[in-house]
């Protein structure tokens, strides 16, 4: 297993991407944040078929911080039932894993 993943989830505004974002940062449970869209999403839901806008978000982490990190998303999403997903990151530059590791150590301050 990898040690590093990248995390997706969604929201229905930019603002509450960002808030999410910065939360997640801020709390050193990802590396950063990318915010992508606004995006198209074609999907099943509640037994309905539908269609929306949404602003993708991707985060960085490490495999130990993932659990913390998918329960802060639980907890703070804006909707009851978000998808959150992860897949490992299979290959990259050493520099930026060390960065992702450095700024998910729990043992730092700001």
């Amino acid at each position: 297993m990898t040690d590093f993943l990248q995390v997706s989830t969604a929201t229905e505004t930019r603002q509450q991407a960002v808030d999410l974002a910065r939360s997640v940062v801020g709390a050193r449970l990802s590396a950063g944040a990318q915010i992508v869209g606004p995006v198209t999403s074609v999907f099943w839901h509640l037994g309905e078929f539908g269609e929306g806008e949404e602003w993708q978000l991707l985060l960085k982490t490490t495999s130990e911080r993932y659990p913390a990190l998918e329960a802060h998303l639980l907890e703070h999403h804006p909707w009851e039932n978000p998808e959150v997903a992860a897949v490992p990151i299979a290959a990259g530059a050493e520099r930026c894993f060390q960065w992702i590791s450095d700024s998910v150590t729990t043992d730092q301050t700001t």
